[in-house]
């Protein structure tokens, strides 16, 4: 049975950093295509990071630069390094496997001073 647990979320200040993991059971996080996407308050599902089974890396433009996504294949985690946080950020994050679109129960991130 696939299943996800995401931590790591917590409040920070702009211009501060979190470290998002994404723990999986069922499947080999290294063998599969995995997704970063979050939820604003009062929005829709927004697309951050993808890493594909060939290991092929995008971001979107938000966040570019910023956020580096990666594979702990000894620890079956995906990993979502967030760097120089924005008010903006703030959401609920969510890992993804894909292609069946699987989600956990995501991580609040709260970006304020």
């Amino acid at each position: 049975q696939v299943q996800l647990v995401e931590s790591g979320g917590g409040l920070v200040q702009p211009g501060g950093s979190l470290r998002l993991s994404c723990a999986a059971s069922g499947f080999a996080v290294s063998r599969s295509g995995m997704t970063w996407v979050r939820q604003a308050p009062g929005k829709g599902l927004e697309w951050v990071s993808e890493i594909t089974s060939g290991g092929s890396i995008y971001y979107a433009n938000s966040v570019k630069g910023r956020f580096t996504i990666s594979r702990d294949n000894a620890k079956n985690t995906l990993v979502l390094q967030m760097n120089n946080l924005k008010p903006e950020d703030t959401a609920v994050y969510y890992c993804s496997k894909q292609p069946s679109g699987v989600k956990g129960q995501g991580t609040q991130v709260t970006v304020s001073s």
